[in-house]
């Protein structure tokens, strides 16, 4: 597995903010509530997997059936 590949499963909050068109606050209050699991790298450093954010993200159902 290439560096670009690994480095490709996470994002960091402003790029997961960006990717669902929220602001930071929002993937914060996410985290902190449970609905989006979150991994700290180091002291700082705050990283989102690709596919915790996509298991998020959900469809709405339409009115017709």
């Amino acid at each position: 597995m290439t560096t670009s590949a690994v480095t490709s499963q996470w994002l960091t909050l402003a790029q997961a903010a960006q990717t669902l068109g929220v602001c930071t606050r929002t993937i914060r209050r996410r985290i902190s509530t449970g609905d989006l699991p979150a991994y700290k790298i180091g002291r700082k450093a705050i990283r989102i997997k690709v596919a915790d954010l996509d298991r998020i993200s959900r469809r709405i159902p339409s009115a017709r059936s």
